[in-house]
């Protein structure tokens, strides 16, 4: 039995979908250590459920057209959208680590909560979000179907909406002034941009 390993031998497609189901299991599995919320915002997680279900139910029911692959990927570049999916992961795991207690998958106030502007926080205001939007640009880049590109533009949709009531929130929360002058300094999703 030959137990040499080759990345040749496996499917960097197979390995972007494992990489998802892991990092799913992962972020529910640390769910429970999360702080109790003080306050929670009623723009709960219900669109990004909706369309995970929509994303879910079109993958298995869509018919070849919207699933055929607009373009053939060369095995090295879906390797390289592997890795940047992993790095989307990392970067999203770096953001919740660095949260700690205060994550939450809803928009919500922790028992001691206030801005954090450490860590991934210093370069973007929500780099979970920029992490799995990356994860999802590399995912449709590797399996490029008219199916992967509108998923991925309804979760970015979702994302950014969520965002910018999560902003809201916050701001009413934890002083507009406090929560401005944060905005003013560091970018909402794209890191190293103009201010």
């Amino acid at each position: 039995m030959n137990l040499a390993f080759s990345l040749s031998r496996l499917d960097a497609a197979l390995a972007i979908r494992d990489l998802w189901l892991l990092w799913a299991l992962s972020w529910l599995l640390a769910a429970p250590f999360a702080a109790r919320a003080a306050k929670r915002s009623r723009w709960m997680m219900v669109p990004l459920t909706v369309v995970g279900l929509i994303a879910i139910f079109a993958w298995n029911q869509a018919g070849q057209l919207l699933t055929r692959p607009l373009w053939s990927v060369p095995e090295l570049f879906g390797w390289l959208c592997a890795g940047v999916v992993l790095a989307g992961f990392g970067f999203a795991w770096w953001a919740r680590l660095t949260l700690g207690r205060l994550w939450s998958g809803f928009i919500t106030l922790k028992e001691g909560h206030h801005i954090v502007d450490q860590g991934p926080y210093a370069l973007v205001r929500h780099p979970i979000y920029t992490g799995i939007l990356l994860a999802i640009g590399a995912t449709a880049l590797a399996a490029p179907s008219p199916l992967a590109f509108a998923m991925a533009a309804a979760i970015l949709a979702v994302l950014v909406a969520k965002a910018w009531a999560e902003e809201r929130f916050l701001g009413q929360e934890l002083g507009e002034e406090a929560y401005a002058s944060y905005r003013a300094r560091v970018p909402m999703l794209l890191p190293f941009l103009p201010k």
